[in-house]
């Protein structure tokens, strides 16, 4: 929870109705331990008061560039100097055609100027402001400056009109936060497919054979490749979680769907982590109607799905990293070691479903880290801290 700390996070607030989302979004990263500054235009005190954000983030929220009252160093160069990101959100026309056009009329236009960190602008205003030429002259110029512009969402604005023009949610601005700043970019360039979530095997039109699997562990190893500025493919089966940002998401239901799915970009990947829980056998003959319900007992009569992991290690092409995953009940080191060699990986991560914090649905998990050469086990954590010792331990071993 403590991605952020040590990290200077600049929010610039502008007169805009959506301010007081914003009040959200700095509660989020201070409890991410993230050092929070806010800088608001005169406008935007119309909408919510400093003293919401000096209460959440525990610094003075700055409005006037000429505040004698407290006491800094020419604070807008300052403050320009520490921040690790600089994000003006919401951003209306009047302050984008302000930075657009190099105008530092007050505190924040000051202040970005200064600023040599990334700096992300989320534009909010009415559909037609913002479809206006000139708004849109100006987003391209910022653009052109090497600012990041995040897109309106679009829908019911305050205004009463439907459209593009509304600011993201908190959690969209807080995503390109921590994309940007909550993890050390190790992974830039390198392209890496995740499998995750079970698979659906159909009986007839109603029923199907899947498993417990609930796509949190793929789920989170995907999004810390992400965050580590890799170019992450997700295949994914049937889950209830939302899939991180940023990724492209290919959604799949059954063992077949995903093996078609890994096979057309396989080769493309420098690293390949199978979580899946693939269903390793399904119903040979799938009905087209619902099978009914009789007196007697029945039998289901299975086959064996394509084993995805074997096909990889016979394919793999040079350089690339193959990691499978190995849910246990009995034997967990043995099998896994057996599983290693006999699908031609380069490290299988093994847990035991009878381990307590480990398996499907927690948000923990006990993990064993399993090479030619090496056997390591992690003792029990979150699984967004197991996600980032997976692919630590993989570039390491790439190296």
């Amino acid at each position: 929870m403590d991605m952020l700390r040590g990290k200077c996070v600049v929010l610039g607030v502008t007169g805009s109705i959506a301010a007081y989302k914003i009040a959200n979004l700095a509660s989020a990263l201070v409890k991410r331990h993230a050092d929070v500054n806010v800088i608001m235009t005169k406008n935007a005190t119309n909408f919510i008061n400093p003293i919401t954000f000096e209460t959440l983030t525990g610094n003075k929220c700055l409005v006037d560039t000429f505040d004698r009252n407290f006491q800094f160093n020419v604070e807008h160069v300052a403050l320009a100097k520490r921040a690790d990101i600089f994000m003006v959100a919401p951003a209306s026309a009047n302050v984008i055609g302000k930075m657009a056009n190099g105008i530092a009329d007050d505190m924040l236009t000051t202040t970005i100027l200064a600023a040599k960190c990334p700096k992300y602008v989320s534009p909010a205003m009415n559909t037609n402001m913002f479809e206006n030429p000139i708004v849109q002259d100006n987003i391209k110029k910022l653009e052109g400056y090497g600012f990041h512009i995040i897109d309106p969402a679009s829908g019911y604005l305050a205004c009463g009109d439907t459209g593009a023009g509304k600011m993201p949610e908190p959690e969209v601005l807080f995503s390109y936060i921590m994309k940007e700043l909550a993890c050390e970019k190790d992974m830039v360039g390198k392209k890496v497919m995740v499998t995750a979530g079970p698979t659906q095997e159909k009986i007839d039109p109603v029923r199907f054979i899947t498993n417990h699997s609930t796509g949190k562990m793929g789920y989170a190893i995907a999004e810390n490749c992400m965050r580590r500025g890799a170019e992450v493919t997700l295949i994914t089966g049937p889950v209830a979680i939302t899939p991180p940002p940023f990724v492209k998401v290919v959604p799949v239901v059954s063992a077949a769907d995903m093996a078609a799915a890994v096979k057309e970009t396989a080769d493309q990947q420098d690293i390949i982590i199978k979580t899946a829980a693939v269903a390793d056998y399904r119903p040979s003959d799938p009905a087209d109607e619902k099978v009914k319900k009789k007196d007697a007992d029945t039998t289901l009569q299975l086959e064996r799905t394509e084993d995805i992991l074997a096909f990889l290690g016979a394919h793999r092409r040079e350089g690339q990293f193959i990691c499978g995953f190995s849910m246990e009940t009995e034997n967990m080191l043995e099998n896994s070691r057996a599983k290693l060699a006999k699908k031609n990986v380069d490290m299988i991560v093994a847990n035991n479903l009878k381990v307590a914090g480990a398996g499907f649905g927690t948000d923990t998990n006990v993990v064993t880290l399993i090479t030619k050469d090496d056997c390591r086990q992690l003792e029990i954590m979150s699984k967004a801290d197991v996600a980032a010792a997976i692919v630590s331990e993989i570039l390491q071993k790439m190296q």
